[in-house]
This record gives structure tokens, sequence and C-alpha cells, in this order.
């Protein structure tokens, strides 16, 4: 199993409950496909580069999970068809570069 992390970025117009109910479904994504969800960072409401579907600004997560390819193929559809998504990104992270921070 290889680490991921996935920044998501949900819609702000929509309540805290509807986005805590797409992160479940994130997580349970991850379960369900041989991965095992990690640590997770809510960043908050925060302004966004650029403006997506004329919205400013967006609810962050930072997701991090262990995973294989199917799992990562999963979330990515999971996250494409949730409405509540604005944009997300699913990223490797480097392994030995984690390790070396961990000896420091």
């Amino acid at each position: 199993m290889r680490a991921y992390e996935s920044m998501i970025v949900f819609d702000v117009t929509v309540d805290a409950q509807t986005i805590q109910v797409a992160l479940d479904r994130a997580l349970e994504t991850i379960r369900n496909n041989g991965g095992t969800p990690g640590a997770i960072d809510r960043w908050g409401k925060r302004p966004l580069a650029y403006e997506i579907n004329k919205r400013k600004e967006g609810y962050y997560v930072l997701v991090e999970f262990n995973g294989v390819n199917e799992t990562v193929s999963e979330l990515d559809r999971i996250l494409t068809l949730s409405d509540e998504v604005l944009r997300f990104k699913v990223l490797r992270r480097n392994e030995r570069a984690s390790r070396v921070t961990a000896k420091a």
C-alpha cells in the first residue's frame, strides 16, 4: 500500500452537516476499497485563488490515507460525482521525504 493525501475543497454554501456526510462517504469509500484513512485536517473556510462556479471561498479538508490504485480510482469517482465538492486533488505522498522528516 502507498501513502496518499487528498485536498478536498467543499462548497461553503452548503451546511456543515452536508459537508460531513460527503466527507464520511469519501472515508467509507477508502475503507471499502482496501485503504485505511489516516489524519484528517480541517482547514476551514479559505479564499480560493480564483473563482470556481462563481464561488470565492471554499471549505478545505486534507485527508491522508494508505491505499492501492483501486482505492484512488474509486475515491476520484466518488468525489467527481459529489455536488458538494468544488475541487479535489489526490497526490501520492513522498515516502522518502516523510522518513527523513521523521528522523530529524
